[in-house]
């Protein structure tokens, strides 16, 4: 039976049902009382709930209502009221006559930049509102942004929003959302902050752009695996908008710009539209570019700049304010979104052939283009503890740090789907990562090549020394050297990765200034040698 003209509280009549999803339906309905239009979200019920599933459904309604009305802002729906109906729960919101972004982008439909940037600058001022507030809304996707017709945009559906201080309303391991827009630290299981919503504008914008969402696969669980650790597919269709788009589809939170950041970025696309990248005034890059490259560049570690002639003209002044310096860089595994680890070798340069230690120590020669080892030792026992090199301990296994070398205070142990521990020389200047991963890739080189690619077009300068395929104690490994320049130096870098397929994957990464390699470079020899696996 229809419920097209049922009365609800007494003061809502339902006249017209304009949307439907997996939570609920929702009605234009006529607010008898006051004379107006009004939009009504009504839930869906199973017969099957339990009373705790019930509960909870409840009191996600509640919290909706409670979410979305903490925040005043044009771009955010208004909450009217909330009621009961026959026990259930009901939202009555403003009605705002509109289509979906979701349904625009039906059957791989798309926008072009400028209409993309116009309804993303709409998202993300709802988004600063809503952050201010102190409320997360958890479900940024197509369906849940309404483009009224006189050009508004309007987020909407806050079932699933957090605000600051209220408990979590899933289960343990339980990840509630669109599995296409969830940010990957939500389907690692962490827990989400402002950057996880960004994270779902940046896949809502390059669905926008290029007709489907960034990392769909056939199936949920392929879907959220991709996520958490396949590289991003740059975008083809986006123009401007396109290095915006992937430095918000960063994997790690903390890489990604924030939230005013993107705001001011977002500006640039639809009034200064060019096919070569963003505009740039003298000398000086746009706000945009400067969000990139803050929020991506795999920068050197601070390091004061070097000093500068006073000119006696002023400069070209910048469309926007200069951002910060980037944080510490975390090495290659920053773009290396599968977080393969890397290359692992001792190379030594004389008159023009490679010869490489291998990794039960024995030394064999080849011509300068190869290197490889030829039949490494199946067992393997790990050199003493140099002098100097303290043990540590850390993802299950054990490896030698430089004495005065200490874990970076800013690593949280996850980073791209992979565990990493990271120590830092007490200048900060040199880095050392270990990391494990769970699936060990079946072609390392071939990553190394996609990763390198990305790191290209994030770095200032960039020139790879060597990427080659190599064993080490009896498992598949690459190696992979390069150097790229820091905002007042260059540096340098060696990463290998190891794993036999389908098992675990280990990374040795080591970056340091250039100019004090011949120092530092050792210290990757030593914890190469002296690893213990388990």
């Amino acid at each position: 039976m229809s419920d097209v003209g049922r009365l609800i509280a007494g003061r809502y009549r339902l006249a017209e049902q304009i949307g439907r999803g997996g939570m609920g339906t929702v009605w234009r309905a006529e607010d008898e009382l006051l004379d107006r239009q009004v939009a009504v979200k009504q839930l869906h019920v199973s017969p099957h709930l339990s009373e705790e599933e019930l509960t909870t459904m409840h009191e996600r309604t509640r919290r909706e209502a409670r979410s979305a009305a903490r925040i005043t802002h044009p771009n955010v729906v208004v909450v009217h009221d909330v009621v009961d109906d026959g026990g259930l729960p009901c939202i009555v919101m403003e009605y705002v006559p509109s289509t979906t972004l979701g349904d625009l982008l039906k059957e791989g439909g798309t926008l072009s930049p400028e209409e993309t940037a116009r309804i993303g600058r709409g998202m993300i001022a709802a988004l600063r509102a809503a952050h201010e507030a102190g409320v997360l809304h958890r479900d940024v996707k197509p369906g849940n942004v309404l483009l009224g017709a006189n050009g508004r945009v309007v987020l909407t559906d806050f079932g699933i929003a957090m605000a600051t201080g209220t408990s979590t309303l899933t289960k343990t391991g339980e990840v509630v959302g669109s599995i296409d827009y969830i940010a990957p630290e939500r389907v690692r299981g962490r827990k989400p902050g402002p950057a996880s919503d960004l994270w779902a504008l940046g896949a809502t914008l390059y669905q926008a752009v290029e007709g489907r969402a960034p990392f769909r696969k056939p199936t949920p669980i392929e879907t959220g695996y991709a996520i958490a650790v396949d590289p991003l597919e740059p975008p083809k269709r986006a123009g401007a908008l396109g290095p915006l788009i992937e430095a918000l589809l960063a994997k790690e939170p903390e890489q990604r710009p924030s939230a005013e950041q993107t705001e001011r970025a977002l500006r640039g696309p639809a009034s200064e539209p060019t096919t070569t990248g963003y505009p740039v005034q003298g000398d000086q890059t746009t706000a945009t570019t400067m969000v990139l490259m803050t929020a991506r560049t795999p920068a050197p570690p601070p390091e004061p700049e070097p000093p500068r002639q006073q000119d006696p003209t002023p400069p070209t002044p910048v469309p926007a304010p200069v951002l910060s310096p980037a944080p510490l860089p975390k090495g290659p595994r920053t773009f290396r979104w599968t977080a393969v680890g890397t290359a692992l070798a001792v190379v030594a340069v004389a008159g023009g052939v490679y010869v490489w230690k291998t990794g039960d120590g024995t030394p064999s020669a080849s011509g300068a283009s190869a290197g490889v080892s030829s039949s490494p030792s199946p067992s393997f026992t790990p050199s003493p503890v140099p002098e100097g090199y303290r043990m540590v301990k850390g993802l299950g296994v054990s490896f030698p740090v430089p004495g005065d070398w200490q874990p970076d205070a800013d690593s949280d142990g996850k980073l791209d789907g992979t565990q990493e521990v990271r120590y830092l020389d007490p200048a900060k200047m040199a880095q050392l990562s270990i990391n494990v991963l769970d699936f060990a890739s079946n072609d390392q080189v071939k990553h190394f090549e996609d990763v390198e690619a990305k790191l290209k077009s994030n770095v200032i300068e960039y020139e790879r020394t060597r990427l080659q395929e190599t064993t080490y104690r009896g498992m598949p490994a690459a190696i992979w050297e390069f150097r790229f320049k820091g905002r007042a130096r260059w540096f340098r870098a060696i990463d290998l990765g190891f794993g036999n397929e389908g098992d675990k994957e280990y990374a040795i990464y080591l970056s340091a200034p250039e100019d004090q390699w011949s120092q530092y470079r050792p210290i990757f020899d030593k914890v190469r040698d002296g690893i213990h696996l388990p």
